[in-house]
Order: C-alpha cells, then sequence, then structure tokens
C-alpha cells in the first residue's frame, strides 16, 4: 500500500529524522574554544597512535586556564589543533567561530596572524634576535595591514603595560630571561588576538621569575581581554589559575576549580576543589591511586543512591583487597614479633651488649 503524504501542515518525514537525530545528541557546549569528541590519530611506519581520544574541552571568553598533563597525554596535540598548525583526524574543534577541521589553507594562515597568538617556552621561537624589542612587537602587525605609525604606538603601550616599556630599544640578547617572556607576552598580543596559547612559558626560568610571567599573563588577561590557556607538565602551574584541566590518555580527566571564599571569621582564603571529568557520553576517568587502593580492574558495581552514584569493585578485586590486606597485617605482625624478641634478648641476663662501662 502506498504511502500517504501528509498535509495536514505537520512535520515531513526529514524534518521527523532531523529531530530524532537531535534528540539522541548531546546539547553541544559554548565557549571561545570548544572540542567535541575531538580525535587525533598519527601513523608511523603503518602503527596507529591515537594521541587524542574523544577529547571535550570548552573555555569560556576571557578565563584563563591550565592544560596540564604527563609527557604523551596529547596535550601537546590539543595545542598543535587549536593554535591552528594540526587538524584533528575526527570531531570538532572551534575557537572564535573557525571550524579547524574544515579551515582552508589561507584562512588557517589568517586565523594564525589574527585570532591566536603563542608564547613558546624557547625564546628563539618568540623573538628575532636582530630586532629590538619593539620592533619585534611591531613585526607581526605588518602582516594586517597597520601603519607604521600605529604599529610603533601600539607595540609602546604593550610593553609599557606588561612592564618592559624601558626595554622597548634593547635586542633581545640583552634582556633577562623574564623579560624576554614579557616581551614575547607583548609580542603575542600585537594583533589583539582573542585567545593566548602559551607552551610551557615558564619552563627555563627559575620560581620567583615564572611568578612574575604568571602574574604578566594574569594581566594581559584582564587588562587587554585575551582568553589565556596555559599549556604545560608542571602541576605547581595550577596554582597560578582559577581552572586546571588535566588530560590523561588522551582525554581530559579531571578539573581543578578555585575560588576566593569568606570564612565565618570572615577571612578570605583561596579553596580548591576537584572534580572527575564527566563527557557527554557518560565517561568519566577514575584517578589512578583509587582503583588500584580498591583493586579495581575491568568491571565495577554501580549504585544509583538518593544523590549519588556508588562505584564498587567486583568480587575479585574484594578478594585481591582482601588478600592483601591479611598479607599485609601477617607482615605487620611479623614484623613486631621480631621486634619482640630482640627486645627479649637485649634484656636476659647475662647479656651486657647494653651496659656501660665504668
Amino acid at each position: 500500500m502506498p504511502v500517504q503524504q501528509q498535509t495536514s501542515g505537520g512535520p515531513d518525514l526529514d524534518e521527523l529524522h532531523r529531530r530524532a537525530a537531535a534528540a539522541g545528541r548531546p546539547e553541544r557546549d559554548d565557549g571561545l574554544v570548544v572540542c567535541d569528541n575531538l580525535v587525533r590519530i598519527f601513523q608511523t611506519e603503518g602503527v596507529e597512535v591515537q594521541a587524542l581520544q574523544g577529547l571535550d574541552l570548552a573555555v569560556s571568553q576571557g578565563e584563563m586556564i591550565a592544560v596540564i598533563g604527563a609527557s604523551g597525554s596529547g596535550k601537546s596535540t590539543l595545542l598543535g589543533i587549536l593554535s591552528g598548525q594540526d587538524v584533528p583526524t575526527a570531531g570538532s574543534a572551534e575557537v572564535a567561530g573557525h571550524d579547524l577541521l574544515n579551515m582552508k589553507r589561507r584562512d588557517r594562515l589568517n586565523y594564525r596572524r589574527s585570532t591566536v597568538g603563542f608564547v613558546w617556552q624557547q625564546t628563539s621561537r618568540n623573538l628575532l634576535p636582530y630586532l629590538s624589542a619593539a620592533e619585534n612587537v611591531m613585526l607581526p602587525m605588518t602582516y594586517t595591514g597597520i601603519k607604521r605609525s600605529q604599529r610603533r604606538a601600539r607595540a609602546e603601550e604593550l610593553l609599557d603595560v606588561l612592564g618592559v616599556g624601558h626595554c622597548r630599544d634593547r635586542d633581545p640578547d640583552t634582556l633577562s630571561g623574564g623579560e624576554q617572556q614579557r616581551v614575547a607576552i607583548a609580542v603575542a598580543n600585537a594583533n589583539e588576538p582573542k585567545v593566548l596559547f602559551a607552551d610551557e612559558p615558564t619552563g627555563e626560568l627559575d620560581t620567583a621569575t615564572s611568578d612574575e610571567i604568571f602574574a604578566v599573563l594574569r594581566r594581559a588577561n584582564e587588562e587587554l581581554g585575551v582568553t589565556v590557556i596555559v599549556v604545560t607538565h608542571d602541576a605547581l602551574v595550577s596554582e597560578q589559575v582559577q581552572r586546571t584541566v588535566r588530560i590523561r590518555n588522551g582525554r581530559t580527566s579531571t578539573e581543578v576549580l578555585r575560588r576566593v571564599e569568606t570564612g565565618e571569621d570572615g577571612v578570605e582564603a583561596l579553596t580548591a576543589e576537584e572534580f572527575a571529568v564527566l563527557d557527554r557520553n557518560g565517561r568519566l576517568q577514575l584517578p589512578g591511586e583509587f582503583t588500584e587502593r580498591l583493586h579495581m580492574r575491568k568491571r565495577v558495581r554501580l549504585a544509583l543512591e538518593t544523590d549519588h552514584i556508588g562505584v564498587w569493585p567486583d568480587a575479585v578485586a574484594q578478594q585481591a583487597r582482601s588478600e592483601t590486606e591479611r598479607a599485609g597485617a601477617a607482615a605487620a605482625e611479623a614484623a613486631q614479633s621480631t621486634g619482640a624478641d630482640e627486645t627479649n634478648k637485649a634484656t636476659e641476663p647475662g647479656n651486657t651488649s647494653g651496659d656501660t662501662a665504668t
């Protein structure tokens, strides 16, 4: 029997399919930087390496965050994609409305010149040695058609805001490491980017100078209005920002949120709270120290409680944990028994090993 066409003014078959697909798709995160189920696969000599395995990330305009992770976690791959130097294998990545998966070559070049700025760990990647500090800051502006007089004024303004106005006519090799990085931050902000990426910006600096550089990054974030994303392996850097995102095995695993709270005594204090990241598919990564402690392997039991979800080890894990605890208790008892025997021997009659000569 032929299907009758709908004439009542309701949705047609294509519209119903679209609604069904939308209903099964989780709502997309909003933000200036949005990564959705981001995948990056590298192939070397026939071997596939999955650097990113469905990573989700959202950064709001005006935020300053740190992305941290061990070597091989995928943070450098993420930086390469967001900076427009690499292209994801699958998923989506958008920065200030730019689709980094489908961007054309010319658009990608303009994106790197105008939308994002970079501060690298190595000074040689940030500053040209034969140009003065002001000339280094002016250089990126030549690619956007800004007049020379305006370039000079903009460069001097940036150097003053970031506390290195006195270095404007000096070459990079006459500057300290901290001064070089401050000038590099000015260079990165020359074309008023939406997002500033800093890759290990304090990796070659001492602690005191590192604190100064982060103070400058916060000033750029607050006074210049640029969103700042710091990528590093140093967990101590997380104390310098309000939000820290940790990447593990190619996915975001945890976030630490910091905020200032006022106690009952009226004193303000900085508090930090760590959260596991739940992705759009309901997946999360349990901390390794937790799963190791409870011997969790492969399978866990879940229990839906009134206000939380319980995660329990299965019977095999519980048995392994019990055996470990019994072995530990036995070892402690044996050590205690050995200590008691040694004490008894030392106090037996005729044992003068502990006597003092008179």
